[in-house]
């Protein structure tokens, strides 16, 4: 039988909940944060350390979000190239955006945090000639700013990989892995420890502001007063901030692991560096330090209700691992990712002292991380400067029901179109 939505992995950090804080009654802070993803749990330590009283409210377990179910792969910059980005939005995003694998490791190191993880680079890997091209252009634009980047030839990629599917490939030295389950528990941690207070199963159900002050209905009745509030739902926000929730699409990643994998499957991921490929639906995957192999990509759009809403990753694996065919996979689960038309994150503030971050695009791990400290400054100081990016309004994506319509079909069409591509 498939694993229940929004199940951990049971190899993965155990976790525990000393640092729960429950709502016992009305409460005041300086910064309420909605959502405990990293996100938010970013923020909340920043902030706590900076000196503000926080507050952070997750609705269900912390870690059951995409946050703890991603796929572990920690990638510096956006999904365009460096050029563009400045282009659009100015030199300083580019170097945020640059140093966004550096705060996760960094904060691994300097925390000590019981976080598994490899920092020794990521994979793309291309199966055109037109991905080469691009991915020549992005590497030039990068090694002028200084980033230990490189290309890739065919048995280059292939002894990296362990498939011999691939064309070429492209390798950022800057990124690496990490258990993302065991980083979001942690970061509960350490914002507990840095003064947050951190409740899990506390839905919030009502906002509004009233005599300068913001109030947060609890569902279970309670309620809290803030000077600020950041809402860091991402893919998983509703109507609790009219509008957000419909300027984003959001789509399921969807994950397989195997058993760890005998000795005869060394050649796979010799390294265990993090690869992603050139597909028309990305397909991303890794290798841990027990030797299993973890493989995501998207996939449908509602909820799985048999293992066969995962068939389309044990196809890819077969393909790009014909050795592995018949494996056995041990565990599927699968996480909300928030996509946004030219996929750049978005920073908005409809109302003095509401804040919202949104869109990780695949980037999360890193970009919230990194965000998590400009948004703690924000809300203590109030200064855009402090923000990598400008705010801007939040605009609902017209026709967003249809979106989603729109975005199911074209992921049934390209994961076909893969998997009759040889």
């Amino acid at each position: 039988m498939f694993d229940a939505p929004f199940a951990a992995p049971v190899w993965s950090h155990p976790g525990h909940s000393s640092w729960n804080a429950p709502v016992k009654g009305p409460e005041s802070v300086e910064l309420a944060i909605i959502g405990g993803g990293v996100q938010g749990l970013s923020t909340a330590l920043h902030a706590a350390r900076a000196g503000m009283s926080v507050r952070v409210f997750e609705a269900g377990r912390v870690g059951e979000g995409a946050s703890g179910l991603n796929g572990g792969q920690v990638i510096p910059g956006l999904k365009h190239n460096p050029k563009w980005v400045a282009r659009h939005f100015g030199d300083e995003l580019v170097a945020f955006s640059a140093s966004t694998a550096d705060k996760v490791f960094d904060l691994i190191r300097l925390e000590n945090l019981d976080v598994p993880h490899r920092r020794n680079g990521w994979i793309q890997a291309f199966s055109t000639k037109a991905a080469i091209k691009g991915a020549k252009a992005r590497n030039k634009q990068w090694k002028a700013l200084g980033a230990d980047v490189m290309m890739l030839s065919t048995d280059h990629v292939e002894a990296l990989t362990g498939s011999s599917i691939y064309i070429g490939g492209w390798l950022d030295r800057r990124a690496g892995t990490i258990d993302p389950l065991a980083f979001t528990l942690e970061l509960a941690r350490i914002a507990s420890e840095a003064g947050a207070k951190v409740v899990q199963n506390s839905r919030v159900v009502g906002l509004r502001k009233q005599d300068g002050t913001w109030r947060l209905a609890l569902q279970s009745g309670i309620e809290i007063t803030a000077r600020s509030v950041l809402v860091a739902t991402n893919a998983y926000s509703d109507g609790l901030v009219p509008g957000l929730a419909q300027t984003i699409v959001p789509l399921n990643s969807f994950q397989i692991a195997t058993p760890p994998l005998p000795d005869r499957f060394d050649s796979i991921m010799p390294e265990e560096r993090a690869v992603s490929d050139s597909r028309r639906i990305l397909v991303y995957y890794r290798r841990t330090r027990d030797g299993r192999l973890i493989l995501g990509g998207r996939g449908q759009i509602g909820h799985p209700k048999s293992a066969g809403g995962w068939a389309h990753l044990e196809r890819a694996m077969a393909k790009i691992f014909p050795e592995l065919a018949g494996i056995g996979i041990e565990k599927r689960w699968f996480g909300q990712v928030a996509m946004t038309p030219d996929h750049m994150p978005r920073i908005h503030e409809p109302e003095k002292g509401l804040i919202a971050a949104i869109g990780c695009n695949g980037r999360g791990v890193g970009l919230m991380t990194a965000l998590g400290e400009r948004l703690a400054l924000y809300a203590r100081d109030g200064d855009p400067a402090a923000l990598p990016l400008a705010i801007t309004p939040i605009r609902p994506l017209p026709l967003h029901g249809l979106r989603r319509i729109g975005a199911a079909a074209a992921i049934a069409a390209m994961t076909t179109l893969d998997a009759l591509e040889r």
